[in-house]
């Protein structure tokens, strides 16, 4: 029960921090108080504090208390393996989903290599916009097996993918390599983005595998240079 109630403690700090009823900067009521609030003990406050700094909400500073970082710049965590509807979520304006191409074609000899495909084997192509405050600044190419994804429709896609894959097909998506690098703009960057000028994208590609460790998936997502910031969150352990 005690894991049970500062598991609940964190969650409903971390709601607060996230509607805003902590500011960055500010600081949360101390122990005592946190213990006074929640009816439990100043032990349990603390597991439940030092997992809020484990994941970047705040900082115990000693002689001051815990301080509430600044959490705007985890808005499109690349680290992570989350879909787009999920980080839309903790956005105060989600950007909206364009769904420029679905296809289901054989795979050339590029898909057949990063996807290890069997010659004439076929896969679904997904080409989607992300439009932020009226500009489309991510394209997300992705191809999916269909040995493994047998259908998809446009709305899906428009949707989440991961939520259709996971809630409808009962995939249990486990992990993901990713590469970053800088490339020269395509014609699809030229066509699905407003570049602004720009004449290179950063790229992040992602290979994602099933619990069984089955590469299912492949997915470049383009993104325009000046919109593009890879920030994460680390903590040296002590």
């Amino acid at each position: 029960m005690k894991e049970n109630k500062y598991m609940s403690i964190y969650q409903n700090i971390v709601k607060d921090v996230k509607r805003g009823e902590y500011k960055p900067g500010a600081k949360l009521p101390s122990e005592h108080e946190l213990a006074e609030h929640y009816e439990t003990s100043r032990e349990t406050i603390r597991k439940s504090l030092n997992l809020l700094a484990q994941n970047g909400y705040i900082q115990k500073i000693r002689g001051k208390g815990s301080i509430v970082l600044d959490m705007t710049q985890f808005n499109l965590p690349i680290s992570g393996l989350v879909s787009f509807k999920e980080l839309s979520k903790e956005m105060s304006n989600p950007p909206k989903t364009k769904v420029n191409e679905l296809t289901e074609m054989e795979g050339n000899a590029f898909l057949e290599k990063v996807l290890e495909l069997s010659p004439g084997e076929k896969v679904w192509q997904v080409v989607r916009s992300r439009n932020f405050d009226g500009e489309n600044v991510i394209l997300d190419k992705d191809y999916f097996k269909k040995s493994i994804v047998e259908q998809l429709t446009v709305e899906i896609c428009k949707n989440s993918i991961y939520e259709y894959l996971e809630k409808d097909l009962g995939l249990i998506i486990s992990f993901a390599k990713k590469e970053f690098v800088v490339e020269k703009c395509t014609e699809e960057d030229y066509a699905y983005l407003d570049l602004k000028g720009y004449d290179h994208v950063v790229v992040v590609r992602n290979y994602v595998y099933l619990e069984d460790a089955t590469l299912f998936q492949y997915t470049e997502s383009r993104h325009r240079l000046d919109k593009f910031q890879f920030v994460d969150f680390a903590r040296r352990e002590k």
